[in-house]
């Protein structure tokens, strides 16, 4: 009976290392993927405004954006990489981020890497009513 229940509580502190450690892997990955779309989105709104005033399909001003998207990722405490990329058109932010574990720190893994992902696209807006 004694083995069974050393067993067993064995297995259930496992189960609960995972669920506890897994856990906080997942919010790792949605703040750094948060973390990542609000950089492409402060990035990408460095257009470059010369070429949009005169009618040209509007690009990315490549230096601002990835500036403006490095800028927030600074001021949020975040790291990560930000690159213009489809001839001007869209931005790609990845973020890096760590996560302390809890259960697995008994094992000799203190922290989780974790990556986020994301971009933003130019798009053209439609003015004026259809015919």
């Amino acid at each position: 009976m004694t083995l069974f229940l050393a067993i067993t509580v064995l297995g259930l502190l496992v189960l609960v290392g995972l669920v506890v450690d897994g856990g906080a892997k997942i919010r790792a990955v949605q703040r750094a993927d948060q973390l990542a779309a609000e950089a492409a989105r402060a990035g990408g709104q460095a257009i470059n405004v010369p070429a949009a005033i005169t009618g040209e399909a509007p690009t990315l001003d490549a230096r601002a954006a990835v500036a403006a998207a490095q800028a927030f990722l600074r001021r949020n405490g975040a790291q990560g990489t930000a690159a213009v990329t489809n001839a001007g058109q869209s931005l790609e932010v990845t973020v890096t981020a760590t996560a302390p574990t809890v259960f697995l720190g008994l094992v000799g893994i203190d922290s989780m890497t974790v990556r986020g992902h994301a971009h933003a696209t130019l798009v053209r807006g439609v003015t004026g009513a259809a015919p």
